[in-house]
């Protein structure tokens, strides 16, 4: 760990960041060049006082979970991500079959759609980060009990409950377009990577999964309209647009209604269901963002 590299590092980037870049008021006082560290903090998912100590030399050496929320909460690059894990004393995390690490341009985008259903997944179908209302769309977030516990491909053929949020008439087509995106990811990602992982159990643990893979479908062409069933708002009819970053192989989901129909007036309830669901915050205010969930809303 280099604690002085590791330290300039931190201020710097917090010093580049503009409280517009995260989604929030500069407010006519602010003195401060960039965030103000207890503003990091909050976008971090730590406490004021840790990240201090590490700005000032004094923290102990910060794990590999802890370094990886201050590069999403710093909005860095992969190299940025990279060289921040390096300075922390550990090893960069590997790129193959894409990142957890959301793009900060993706980043900045999500902040500014803190009152509509917004999310960003990787291929799998794991939910990265995802906007309030987006949580109270598609419900709470899974045990971590499995390497791939988030990823709605599995849940889709692992458990049957997980499909409740589409009209029964919507499978069929829900599932193609699950598994051909799979398909596709496991054709670049190829043998040894997650993707792989993933595909071997399905076709050891679900009959349905292997007969929907023997049909080699890799369409790539998914419905923009789709529909759901929620418990407390009832039916909705949703349209999804998707925003791809190719180099990460992630996708930025939002999902809107046309304006006067009962679907635009269900997505202003479920932004107030959204904000009631949040924790209560300390410290500085934040753009609020859930970081896994158990449907991609793909």
């Amino acid at each position: 760990m280099d604690r002085p590299q590791l330290a300039d590092f931190l201020r710097t980037r917090r010093r580049a960041l503009q409280p517009e870049d995260v989604g929030l008021p500069r407010g006519p006082r602010r003195r401060t060049a960039g965030l103000r560290r207890e503003e990091v903090a909050a976008l971090c998912g730590m406490s004021s006082d840790y990240y201090t100590r590490l700005e000032q030399e004094r923290g102990p050496q910060p794990s590999a979970p802890m370094l990886a929320a201050m590069a999403q909460g710093l909005r860095l690059s992969l190299d940025e991500r990279d060289h921040l894990f390096v300075l922390g004393g550990h090893p960069a995390p590997r790129h193959p079959g894409g990142s957890g690490h959301v793009d900060p341009g993706l980043m900045r985008i999500m902040d500014r759609l803190q009152d509509t259903p917004a999310r960003i997944i990787n291929a799998l179908g794991e939910a990265l980060l995802q906007t309030p209302p987006a949580a109270a769309l598609f419900g709470g977030e899974p045990p971590a009990d499995h390497e791939f516990s988030r990823s709605v491909v599995r849940q889709w053929f692992t458990d049957p409950s997980s499909r409740r949020i589409y009209p029964a008439a919507d499978h069929a087509q829900r599932q193609v377009e699950f598994v051909a995106t799979l398909r596709t990811a496991y054709a670049r990602d190829g043998g040894g990577s997650r993707t792989a992982r993933l595909v071997e159990e399905l076709l050891a643990r679900s009959d349905e999964f292997a007969a929907e893979w023997a049909e080699h479908q890799v369409s790539q062409k998914h419905t923009h309209l789709k529909r759901f069933q929620h418990p407390e708002v009832g039916d909705l009819e949703l349209y999804c647009q998707t925003l791809f970053d190719v180099d990460q192989h992630q996708a930025l989901l939002v999902f809107t209604a046309e304006p006067g129909t009962p679907s635009a007036d269900k997505l202003e309830l479920l932004a107030v269901i959204g904000a009631q669901q949040l924790t209560p915050a300390t410290g500085p205010s934040a753009p609020e963002v859930h970081r896994t969930n158990n449907c991609s809303g793909m």
